[in-house]
């Protein structure tokens, strides 16, 4: 790999918009996510996920913006575009009449750097029969055969929409399992959507959030929880007066919760006596932006941070 090959982004999105009739999918969407990292996409239902995802592989056309992978614009319906992205779909598509091994040979004569070894070796140390039709299999069973032919495409980048969310504890353990080995043994870059954020937290370095079809936080995992701290103060203090952006309050009748994005030496210094300050995990981080009021969500309202919070628990300490 040349020095300017290592700098290129995974993943670059600038200014991405999708437009359906007189409504917007997605707006405004600029990030990029670097090679060799594992990115959870988070978002409620109707937040832009798949709209984002599908624009990144180039199934759907921008509105406005453009994204690429790897320094190649997504459009680019050329054979070395196509070559750079893996993509397994929420519901698993695969030709239910065909047997495992007729869906490896169909992998093999559309991928020119198609891996029938890795392909057939992770068939057999799953237990999944050649001569199986694909409609007779488990649903687990169908998930692992979807993602075994995005890995033998050996494309530098794995998409993959909620691809747990039909799947039973043991079978979506397993299948991220498989994810993480993967990435450890090849350097895969991957972007998985998905509502399980406790899946998340065991797989991503990278954190992508989206409402309202706006990008709320994207970056490093272990950046966005040092810049964000939960702090518990008297139920009188305004928002005006916690340092930082209020992203999330919750109120009880003496105390209040408020989960702030602030410096924390500032935050160290402005604290006052009754301020209780402790760092936020992964999933009190991701709730927090979730439910932000619509409005300040889609605009990033920076006035939201002087307004009351909800009464709330959904934030806790």
């Amino acid at each position: 790999m040349t020095a300017d090959a290592a700098v290129v982004a995974a993943v670059q999105t600038t200014g991405l918009g999708r437009r359906y009739g007189q409504e917007w999918g997605l707006r405004d969407c600029t990030l990029e996510v670097p090679a060799g990292a594992i990115a959870g996409l988070v978002g409620p239902n109707g937040a832009g996920k798949t709209t984002l995802l599908q624009m990144i592989i180039g199934l759907l056309a921008p509105t406005e913006g453009q994204a690429s992978v790897f320094g190649h614009v997504s459009r680019a319906h050329t054979a070395t575009t196509l070559a750079r992205v893996s993509f397994v779909a929420q519901d698993h598509p695969l030709y239910r009449d065909f047997t495992v091994a007729d869906m490896l040979h169909l992998g093999r004569a559309m991928n020119p750097g198609w891996d029938q070894g890795l392909a057939q070796a992770r068939m057999n140390a799953l237990g999944i029969p050649p001569r199986r039709k694909v409609k007779s299999l488990s649903g687990g069973q169908q998930a692992q055969v979807s993602l075994t032919m995005a890995l033998a495409k050996r494309a530098p980048l794995l998409v993959l929409d909620e691809p747990v969310s039909s799947l039973d504890p043991i079978a979506r353990l397993e299948f991220m399992r498989d994810v993480l080995a993967a990435t450890a043994d090849s350097g895969l870059t991957v972007l998985i959507a998905s509502h399980v954020v406790s899946e998340l937290e065991r797989l991503c370095d990278w954190l992508i959030v989206l409402t309202a079809g706006h990008v709320q936080l994207a970056g490093p995992v272990d950046d966005l929880l040092g810049a964000h701290s939960l702090l518990t103060v008297p139920r009188a203090t305004r928002n005006a007066e916690l340092p930082g952006r209020c992203i999330h309050r919750a109120d009880s009748d003496r105390h209040s919760t408020a989960l702030i994005r602030a410096d924390p030496a500032g935050l160290a210094a402005q604290q006052h006596p009754g301020w209780q300050a402790d760092s936020v995990g992964f999933e009190q981080l991701v709730l927090a932006y979730l439910q932000r009021p619509p409005t300040a969500a889609a605009h990033n309202d920076p006035a939201q941070a002087a307004r009351p919070g909800p009464t709330t628990k959904a934030v806790t300490r």
